[in-house]
């Protein structure tokens, strides 16, 4: 994108005027290089949502935002139910509850290495992942409606993990609320043998070494040691999430006329969140946020099985899961004061700063762990949120790198061998069922996700804390 196009607030920050049919300004996060490299949808996506019903103070993209349906992938806005405020199902995602987990291993790079081809041949085998994969588990409707209202503490009591683990879970491992009788028959379908499965895509199980440390007493508090593995996993609610997003943007697309909306793109469809419609889509999005909570809920205990193979008695205690496609009803400081607003994030992660309430009682002098995820191949990040991210995106960070090219351009740059080898040669150990996949998640389609956090922490969005760079990749 042009930055002649923006009013420039400051080396990371830049801004949009509302004019026209715009309601607030448009902000994009960012330094000026990761600007240029933004493609042009990304302005007139985000300018499109300031013209939605009840957004208030702006439309907010983070610094890995790329195009998207409808809202910008990296896109943030919330809105004021009392003020004819709208939800959207095009502003979650089709993954939806898609996000990041983080288990501390308390092993070094040593120990991995030693091990790092049967380690991975290990949890390729035992972990479910690609296209159509399914696994051990199998739904009856009695227990796809546990599963729905229940979320990861659905999961534990089924026998997957730790009762700690729900300490360390956004939301304690499950989204209130949530309405199983919303899911349609079809998205159950989809959903019955997919519990504990990655998908493909974009997602993986990594295993990551802790290669810096940039900010020591956070790193402490959140028991990472430079030297020291862990396990992160990247997935969401499958088949189920997708589903959902599909069946209602169809339904909100033909019922915005009747909500007198007047739709800039047919994919920003969305409904007023006090109408029927907008009610059921959020007790669905709420029952497809617990399907992905437990479904990362249960891929942390198989991979926790593996390990322990190799391993016996170790512990594999988990940092924290967060996801990054949801909307979600929270309190956040506005102009005339406190105020209940409904905040889309998609591909955006929540970061809560310090003596926030929600956050995890060890973290609490710290503020939340914000997980991101680099490319196959290249750095991920742990953060941790601040408190000035409250007044710059409504406690929201970025959640990635984010793609620069796409998946089209990607396999015709690389071959999924040749990037399987480069990596190898760098002793990155990478297993996977599809080679198409690989080059399409090849690591050059990708931004550089240093100069992406580097540009979230000027915009007091979320602290570096440490880099990690992967050992194993288990990829979709």
């Amino acid at each position: 994108m042009d930055p002649g196009r923006f009013e420039r607030v400051n080396d990371t920050t830049w801004r949009i005027p509302p004019t026209g049919p715009m309601r607030v300004p448009a902000i994009i996060y960012g330094g000026e290089s990761l600007l240029r490299d933004m493609d042009d949808k990304v302005g007139e996506q985000l300018v499109n949502v300031t013209t939605l019903p009840g957004i208030v103070r702006a439309a907010y993209a983070m610094p890995d935002a790329h195009w998207g349906y409808g809202f910008p992938i990296g896109g943030v806005a919330a809105f004021d139910a009392g003020d004819g405020g709208v939800i959207s199902a095009g502003g979650v995602g089709f993954d939806i509850s898609c996000g990041v987990r983080t288990h501390r291993t308390g092993l070094g790079r040593a120990e991995i290495e030693r091990v790092q081809a049967p380690l991975a041949d290990a949890l390729f085998q035992h972990v479910p992942v690609g296209v159509g994969s399914t696994g051990r588990i199998s739904l009856d409707p009695r227990g796809m409606d546990a599963m729905l209202a229940g979320g990861a503490a659905w999961a534990l009591a089924e026998g997957y993990g730790d009762q700690r683990d729900l300490d360390y879970i956004e939301d304690h491992g499950q989204a209130r609320d949530a309405e199983p009788e919303a899911v349609s028959e079809r998205a159950r379908q989809r959903q019955r043998r997919e519990m504990g499965t990655l998908g493909s895509g974009n997602h993986y199980l990594e295993i990551q070494e802790i290669v810096e440390v940039l900010h020591p007493e956070a790193a402490a508090t959140y028991g990472l040691r430079q030297g020291e593995c862990v396990l992160t996993i990247h997935c969401g609610s499958r088949g189920l999430g997708h589903q959902i997003g599909t069946e209602f943007l169809r339904e909100m697309a033909i019922a915005a006329p009747e909500f007198g909306i007047e739709l800039p793109d047919r994919e920003l469809a969305c409904a007023p969140i006090r109408s029927p419609l907008g009610q059921r889509y959020i007790g669905a999005m709420r029952a497809a946020i617990n399907c992905a909570l437990a479904n990362r809920q249960i891929i942390g205990q198989l991979a926790r099985d593996v390990l322990r193979r190799f391993w016996p008695g170790i512990e594999l205690p988990l940092l924290f899961d967060v996801s990054h496609n949801t909307c979600k009803l929270e309190t956040h400081a506005l102009e005339d004061g406190p105020r209940e607003v409904w905040v889309h994030r998609k591909g955006a992660t929540r970061s809560l700063g310090p003596r926030h309430a929600t956050v995890p009682a060890a973290y609490r002098d710290t503020g939340q762990p914000v997980l991101i995820g680099g490319s196959m191949g290249t750095e991920s990040w742990v953060l941790a949120g601040l408190e000035a991210s409250e007044s710059a995106a409504f406690s929201s960070a970025c959640h990635g790198a984010g793609r620069c090219m796409s998946r089209t351009q990607a396999r015709k740059r690389w071959g999924g061998r040749q990037v399987v080898d480069t990596l190898a040669a760098a002793g990155i150990t990478v297993r996977s069922p599809s080679q198409r996949g690989v080059a399409e998640e090849a690591p050059g389609a990708y931004k550089d996700v240093a100069a992406v956090v580097e540009a979230a922490e000027q915009a007091g969005l979320a602290a570096r804390v440490a880099r990690l760079k992967p050992v194993v990749c288990i990829k979709g």
